[in-house]
């Protein structure tokens, strides 16, 4: 696969950044929002944003459980901040009627390093990128725990902030936002080896 073909759920959040950030490492990105949609792409990335509120407009525009099958059966998906508790099997603080699409064997905590205005960047260090990342977190999440089967890529004052199992890759921070989009291009790297 020369150039795979990402789709970035846009139901909320900063989807105009990761159809960027996938453009610069040689993939086609286009916005997904339906199931037809989500069936034509080789992948996936589901942005940051509110979870709740993309856990109810995923259920309102029936993407929720394809999302849920494409995942389980291995399609490659990248979740940044609200994406990374979207790819959460367990969420400690989950709001009343929030759903996951699950995929990553891990126990998420919700605004873990505080509201908006505690939003901070930071150098994080990310197995599989040479240098640091500039890490942007905006009322981020962290990983609790994970299972035996999650790789843990990044941590941050203690805390993972960056996990892969299998074809799944989540990050707490927003690399999209930095102009940096070395952690975009590993992910373009796992859909090319998933073929």
């Amino acid at each position: 696969m020369s150039t795979p073909l990402i789709g970035v759920l846009a139901l909320q959040g900063d989807v105009r950044e990761h159809l960027i950030a996938l453009a610069s490492v040689d993939a086609v990105a286009r916005p997904v929002r339906r199931p037809e949609e989500l069936a034509e792409v080789d992948a996936l990335v589901i942005p940051g944003g509110e979870s709740t509120t993309m856990s109810k407009l995923a259920k309102a525009f029936g993407v929720l459980e394809p999302l849920r099958e494409r995942i389980s059966a291995g399609t490659p998906v990248y979740g940044t901040c609200a994406g990374l508790i979207m790819l959460a099997d367990k969420i400690l603080d989950p709001r009343s009627e929030q759903e996951t699409v699950g995929g990553i064997d891990m126990i998420v905590r919700r605004n873990a390093f505080g509201r908006q205005n505690e939003s901070f960047e930071a150098s994080v260090d990310v197995t599989g990128v040479d240098g640091p990342v500039e890490g942007v977190f905006i009322r981020a999440p962290w990983v609790e725990s994970v299972g035996a089967d999650v790789e843990v890529l990044a941590e941050y004052d203690g805390h993972i902030v960056a996990v892969r199992q299998a074809n799944a890759l989540a990050t707490s921070f927003h690399p999209e936002l930095t102009g940096d989009h070395r952690v975009h291009g590993l992910f373009v790297d796992m859909v090319r080896a998933a073929g």
